[in-house]
């Protein structure tokens, strides 16, 4: 990280706006093949020497936590330059603290250079800002610690089991997991935003929702909204964007999410993961549904949404379709069965609570609560979660967040 710092610092002192094209091209291929070569290579040559048929050589590089994370960032800082919208970091310092701000290095939100190149100069501390963080932090310490672990619990069992599971066991298992992986991303998020309002940073938000979403463009729109933004203003613009024929257009559109699925890991189920949203965002475009809001829209979105989630979960592709194929009943296991009574009875509490807290309503609700003389309750019900959260984390085992490994 601190040597890919040095480069791109070097490099970034000498683009020119709109004309260093070389210096910027260089400075990409260094982070790609950076990324490449930690993330990637094992899986190239695992694939490679399947294809011929040849195990010779075994190979494990260790993957260096957030490379995705800085990389991108990295990235960033070299193409604001080049188009105009952010000048070069003179300071070496200053320039490793964008990158390696501790809050957010790790699972992001990514933040982009030309939103928070000012902060390095200009931002200022204040208790106001230092209690909201406090505030935030605390909030998505509990998303993660009281909410995703436990449904990570459920969710775990029922991907072990696999095609044993009953129809509804299936179910159960995806939708424990689709709420596990948003209370678990968004908590890590709300910590970074937080913890950087706590030094004085604005971080841009990185969640609004997502499952309330009234299709899956609109998804797209609410779900990790910094890595979204990222590919669309860096790779899906510059390659051309919707200002192009039809073709070229599917081209972009399907080089983005190609990306999409790659960026988060080096696995097919991830790459499947991509090429699903891909066919289901075109399938909108073509349609029009992504203008449309309706039950209809909103139920297919949330059932997109879960079986890609599957995908994503799954250890590979065939474990992936075998999990899907439980959820849909086509291996004539069973409806329902004790395990999925067990698991229920056991965690409908926590389920109610994520089911309500993915929606507004509970923001809403203390929204309210802040604009009146109760306000003292906000305060009262955060301080319960902080002193459950660390209960929790006392007697807990370690349970990292899942976008560690990306």
């Amino acid at each position: 990280m601190i040597f890919s710092i040095g480069i791109t610092w070097f490099l970034g002192l000498r683009i020119v706006p709109g004309k260093s094209k070389a210096v910027l091209v260089l400075g990409t291929v260094y982070h790609v093949a950076v990324l490449f070569v930690f993330k990637y290579f094992t899986f190239a040559l695992g694939e490679w020497q399947l294809l011929w048929g040849k195990q010779d050589m075994q190979l494990s590089i260790a993957l260096p936590i957030g490379i995705s994370f800085f990389t991108f960032q990295l990235m960033s800082y070299l193409f604001d330059i080049y188009y105009g919208k952010a000048e070069p970091q003179r300071n070496p310092l200053k320039a490793g603290l964008y990158v390696a701000l501790f809050p957010q290095l790790i699972a992001g939100p990514i933040v982009r250079y030309d939103y928070i190149a000012r902060q390095l100069e200009h931002r200022r501390e204040s208790f106001l800002k230092f209690t909201a963080g406090l505030q935030r932090f605390v909030i998505g310490l509990g998303k993660k610690v009281l909410i995703a672990d436990y449904l990570a619990v459920v969710a775990d069992m029922c991907f072990r089991s696999g095609t044993e599971l009953s129809v509804l066991s299936a179910w159960l298992g995806a939708v424990a997991y689709t709420l596990q992986i948003y209370f678990d991303f968004s908590g890590y998020s709300d910590m970074a935003i937080g913890l950087g309002k706590m030094f004085g940073f604005d971080f841009a938000e990185n969640f609004n929702y997502p499952y309330m979403a009234k299709s899956v463009t609109d998804f797209w729109r609410r779900w990790h909204i910094s890595l979204s933004s990222w590919f669309r203003d860096y790779v899906y613009i510059p390659l051309g964007g919707n200002k192009v024929g039809r073709l070229r257009w599917a081209f972009n559109f399907s080089v983005v999410w190609l990306l999409t699925g790659i960026w988060h890991g080096a696995n097919w189920t991830f790459i499947a993961w991509g090429l699903i949203y891909l066919a289901v965002l075109l399938w909108e475009k073509i349609l029009g549904l992504d203008k449309r809001a309706g039950i209809f829209t909103r139920v297919y979105t949330l059932v997109v949404i879960i079986m890609a989630w599957v995908i994503f979960r799954a250890d590979n592709l065939s474990a992936g379709v075998g999990y899907i194929g439980s959820m849909l009943g086509v291996w004539g296991n069973c409806f329902w069965d004790d395990v999925f009574i067990t698991q229920l009875s056991g965690c409908y509490v926590i389920l109610l609570i994520a089911v309500t807290g993915s929606v507004a309503l509970i923001n809403n609700f203390f929204t309210r609560l802040s604009r009146t003389p109760y306000v003292w309750l906000r305060d009262v019900c955060l301080l319960v979660v902080f002193v459950f959260s660390l209960v929790k984390i006392v007697s807990g085992s370690y349970s990292p967040f899942i976008y560690f490994n990306f």
